[in-house]
């Protein structure tokens, strides 16, 4: 198969998809939607999971598992989160198979339907909330603040590796609070907890908002999210924290006994990101020659590639890049040294360039008599001849500087892709011939909303939460508008 990849100018989706399969990232299955995650690509969800799970227990949150099966009936019990999510679910009505007639095949025996239809999960809040149901009777069992690592299914039409399957993998939140104001407080602190790993280890700049009414959670009294950018100008969705108000509680009958010995209803939130952030990871910062990752989340963040004619060449080459491993290893560096003799030094250096590994080093004979190494940049493609003495140094350095130089990157192109418009045509204009985010007064109904993404294929990504009060006339109907909020095509 060809590492070449088409170009991003030429046809960004058909780029974006060449991408996740080239560099090894994950595949199609023999199942409709649903995604193989290969090796490398799950070593870099792994990394991603193990910096949310320590960020999530470091703010007081708990890990636990709930089941993958959902009653049917589970889910009439919250009118708005049944409607908004019936069309996507997957539905289990029998348990059991039997062969035919024949034996060369299997049907679905018709004496072993379920009693009751279970849902596979597409989010777990019902699952959930019957369960703290039985964890809660005091004031004293708050906040109930528990995480979930999972997968989750939602029965998609449209699908695109990573951004949108079937199946998915993801973490979900779900906590109890004695008051709205504590509720409040947890999922805005989860939105910047988000915020943060989104920031300072995927260095992607992202805005921070609530969504519109129509672009809610279903079931939620508020969202809460943060909006990304992607290269192509299109906005990604990256992650949502959701205040459920009691919403649930009254669903699921989940009461406590106050300090006041009141019994009342518990207030609810839930958050979660997904394997989306993988999606989001590519589109942020790869380019035509491939993956590139950030230091923090690579699997490999040094590559060592020896360069030699001879036996004797090699084992010289091995004994220095040993010592320079354990240099790196001892600062906590992850360095591979590809000494495999199945391919050429030209052929790795692509292949680690497709793969997005921060840093190349290059070894030879004549580096060994002058003391220095070939240094490559993954972000700049650039290299430099550097001395040897104190390379754990520079290299934990360069480190930094790359992480810092994506995240400046993205950021540049997310500004400079903002843009004020007050006219319905020049809203047009922009959408189609720049992109990204459009900032434009919005009269506040769901009429004009909707009106709006039915002739633009635009919507509501945010009302961002740092929006100013600003006096206009919304774009579309002319009406009255107390601020602007953000629009954009999206994944």
């Amino acid at each position: 198969m060809s590492k070449k990849l088409t170009k991003r100018s030429e046809d960004y989706s058909k780029w974006y998809n060449e991408l996740v399969v080239k560099a090894g990232l994950a595949e199609n299955s023999g199942i409709r939607g649903m995604m193989v995650i290969k090796p490398y690509g799950y070593a870099i969800w792994e990394k991603m999971q193990a910096q949310l799970d320590k960020m999530f227990k470091e703010t007081g949150h708990q890990n636990a598992y709930f089941p993958l099966l959902i009653p049917k009936s589970y889910f009439s019990k919250e009118a708005k989160h049944v409607d908004g999510f019936a069309k996507e679910a997957a539905v289990v009505t029998h348990y059991r198979l039997r062969a035919t007639a024949d034996g060369k095949s299997v049907e679905v025996d018709p004496t072993a339907k379920l009693e009751e239809e279970l849902i596979i999960r597409p989010t777990s809040e019902t699952i959930i909330w019957d369960t703290y149901k039985r964890w809660i009777q005091s004031y004293r069992d708050l906040p109930l603040l528990v995480n979930q690592w999972a997968n989750v299914m939602r029965w998609e039409m449209r699908t695109r590796l990573f951004l949108r399957t079937a199946e998915f993998l993801w973490q979900e939140g779900h906590t109890a609070h004695a008051t709205r104001q504590e509720a409040v407080a947890e999922a805005e602190q989860m939105l910047h907890v988000y915020g943060d790993f989104a920031e300072n280890f995927m260095a992607m700049p992202v805005i921070k908002g609530v969504k519109s009414e129509t672009e809610r959670f279903a079931g939620a009294e508020d969202t809460y999210t943060i909006e990304a950018l992607m290269q192509d100008g299109k906005a990604l969705q990256s992650g949502t924290s959701h205040f459920l108000g009691q919403n649930f509680a009254k669903a699921f009958d989940v009461k406590f006994l106050s300090k006041e010995g009141k019994l009342e209803y518990v207030w609810a939130t839930s958050w979660g990101v997904s394997t989306r952030l993988m999606g989001a990871l590519i589109m942020t910062h790869s380019d035509d020659h491939g993956l590139v990752l950030p230091p923090k989340l690579a699997p490999i963040q040094v590559v060592i590639i020896p360069i030699y004619r001879k036996e004797e060449q090699l084992k010289a080459i091995t004994a220095k890049v040993d010592t320079i491993v354990n240099q790196l290893k001892a600062k906590g560096i992850s360095v591979k040294y590809d000494d495999s003799d199945n391919y050429k030094p030209g052929w790795k250096f692509n292949e680690y360039e497709l793969k997005g590994v921060p840093v190349r080093l290059a070894v030879g004979p004549r580096d060994l008599e002058n003391g220095t190494v070939e240094v490559a940049r993954r972000d700049t493609l650039t290299k430099e001849i550097v001395p040897m003495a104190g390379l754990d140094v520079y290299i934990e350095n360069l480190l930094n500087q790359i992480q810092e130089n994506l995240f400046e990157k993205a950021r540049s192109y997310r500004d400079t892709h903002i843009t004020k418009v007050d006219d319905f045509e020049e809203f047009k204009a922009v959408l189609d011939q720049k992109g990204g985010f459009v900032s434009a007064h919005w009269d506040g109904t769901p009429e004009t909303e909707e009106k709006i993404k039915d002739l633009t294929k635009a919507t509501i990504r945010c009302i961002p939460l740092d929006n100013p009060l600003e006096e206009g006339k919304d774009m579309l109907t002319g009406k009255p508008s107390k601020q602007r909020v953000l629009f954009a095509k999206s994944y």
